[in-house]
């Protein structure tokens, strides 16, 4: 396929404004719909219960939501997950009770509805450490931009660079924030750590760029520096779009066979893949391009050395 070869002539930078206005909608809907809605956050942020319990036969929903409320439980949640006879319970945070007491009640009440239940998994989160764990998620998420900009800044010495991958690295999580947002999937700690995943993943294929166009640069001094990144992208096409691939495959099937369990990281990290490939391209490298980027942007040093070999 012609994509895929490395001689490809594809004019990457002369559509970069179609691509910006895309970026621009998807950006300010997931904005929005973070403003609007919020995130559907899981007991490791609110703090609260989570139980998931099996049953033998079909699980009754409606008796199951009805026994807990009756037992003084509140804001029940209770849902099918996998099959119909797995059930995944949500429970408000309890104050004065330990986790043992909560399993305890819990499976008094499902064993009520059916004796074959089987819980699988209770977990217990006070509502102090889903405000801790929030605050960790912040700063975590934070910290990274800020070591991106002084990584891409201390190895290429062009800030216009260090610009376009802080750019791109705020873009790809604000729309899988958005996303989450949008379709009020469980965003708790695993989607936490995949939105770091997918920063680390779309600065690595972004710096793959960066290290082509720097080599670009010192081998082509006179031309255009739109001409010199269309190069640089169309050159480095084939690795990014065989990384992404493998890499997709390998996400799409943590999706389909992971369980709910890996459901949040697993869908976080397909939204970012898709949108952490064209980034590198279409966010990064042009914003740069915009943001004056030239030779001498990278080798100042070689500033009156490039024009002095100009005829």
């Amino acid at each position: 396929m012609e994509l895929f070869k490395s001689n490809s002539r594809i004019e990457f930078m002369g559509v970069r404004k179609f691509w910006y206005m895309l970026s621009a909608v998807m950006f300010l809907l997931s904005i929005g719909a973070i403003w609007t809605k919020g995130l559907n956050l899981g007991i490791d942020f609110t703090g609260g219960v989570t139980v998931e319990a099996a049953f033998k036969g079909e699980a009754r929903l409606e008796a199951i939501r009805k026994g807990l409320e009756a037992s003084g439980f509140k804001d029940v949640q209770v849902q099918n997950f996998g099959s119909s006879r797995d059930v995944a319970i949500r429970l408000p945070p309890l104050e004065g009770k330990s986790s043992e007491q909560v399993r305890s009640q819990v499976e008094g009440v499902l064993k009520n509805v059916d004796a074959s239940v089987v819980l699988q998994r209770v977990d217990v989160v006070g509502p102090q450490v889903g405000k801790e764990l929030r605050s960790s998620a912040i700063v975590s998420l934070l910290s990274t931009l800020v070591l991106i900009f002084i990584y891409v800044f201390v190895r290429f010495h062009a800030w216009q660079l260090s610009f376009g991958a802080i750019i791109a690295a705020i873009h790809d999580p604000v729309i899988v924030l958005g996303f989450f947002a949008l379709t009020g999937v469980v965003f708790d700690l695993s989607v936490v750590a995949a939105v770091l995943a997918v920063i680390g993943y779309s600065l690595n294929d972004t710096v793959v760029v960066f290290d082509r166009i720097r080599e670009r640069f010192e081998g082509n001094k006179r031309l255009e520096p739109a001409a010199v990144l269309n190069l640089s992208v169309n050159q480095t096409l084939s690795r990014t779009i065989m990384t992404s691939l493998t890499t997709f495959i390998v996400v799409v099937t943590l999706l389909i066979f992971g369980g709910p369990v890996l459901q949040g990281f697993a869908i976080a990290l397909v939204v970012g893949i898709m949108v952490g490939t064209y980034s590198s391209i279409y966010v990064a490298s042009a914003v740069a391009l915009d943001a004056g980027l030239t030779a001498e942007s990278l080798f100042p040093t070689r500033q009156k050395l490039a024009i002095d070999d100009l005829p």
